[in-house]
């Protein structure tokens, strides 16, 4: 499949492009801390990574906050399963969170924004970024003591020379909307 642009309404046109790198970002709706307990944070999490893996994207980092998330991952060949995979993981999650605080028919997510990393710069800018979010959130000092986010994996699987790259490249001034 060759890449494609798409529009919705209400909405900026997006790009799709197969095996290329996608930066997503996601919020509660409100910004409420509803992932606030380390359970569903984790289920939250679970489930990023099993509609990933049903749908072929494969993540290259994470991270799992109270009231957003992050990821950057490698598409599949066709790269317009990002939007099923999204609004299966927010019914999934949303539907599980109201069961479990007795909130049936809460609004649980706002909305998310993707962007088709076509640069390398941007790519492993926004890879530092999301591993460095809970960092830039104040949730931790050290991204590594944060359980929900991918830094740990990073460091102990990828390439040295790609790490140091990686964790060296300055994320300060990434234009990402992450107000939180």
């Amino acid at each position: 499949m060759d890449a494609e642009y798409h529009e919705w309404a209400h909405s900026p046109s997006h790009l799709f492009k197969p095996n290329a790198f996608y930066f997503v970002t996601a919020g509660t709706y409100g910004r409420k801390k509803l992932f606030d307990t380390p359970d569903k944070r984790d289920f939250l999490l679970h489930s990023m990574f099993e509609e990933a893996r049903l749908r072929g994207w494969q993540f290259e980092a994470w991270v799992v906050l109270s009231n957003h998330y992050h990821f950057v991952a490698m598409a599949p060949d066709d790269a317009r399963t990002l939007r099923p995979m999204l609004i299966a993981l927010h019914s999934k999650t949303a539907i599980w969170l109201n069961k479990l605080d007795n909130k049936a028919g809460r609004h649980v997510w706002y909305q998310y924004r993707d962007t088709c990393l076509t640069h390398e710069r941007s790519y492993l800018a926004r890879l530092n970024y999301v591993m460095q979010n809970p960092v830039k959130h104040g949730v931790v000092q050290n991204a590594a003591n944060y359980r929900w986010c991918s830094i740990g994996w990073f460091t102990a699987n990828a390439q040295t020379g790609f790490r140091r790259a990686v964790l060296s490249f300055p994320c300060d001034r990434v234009n990402i909307e992450d107000d939180f």
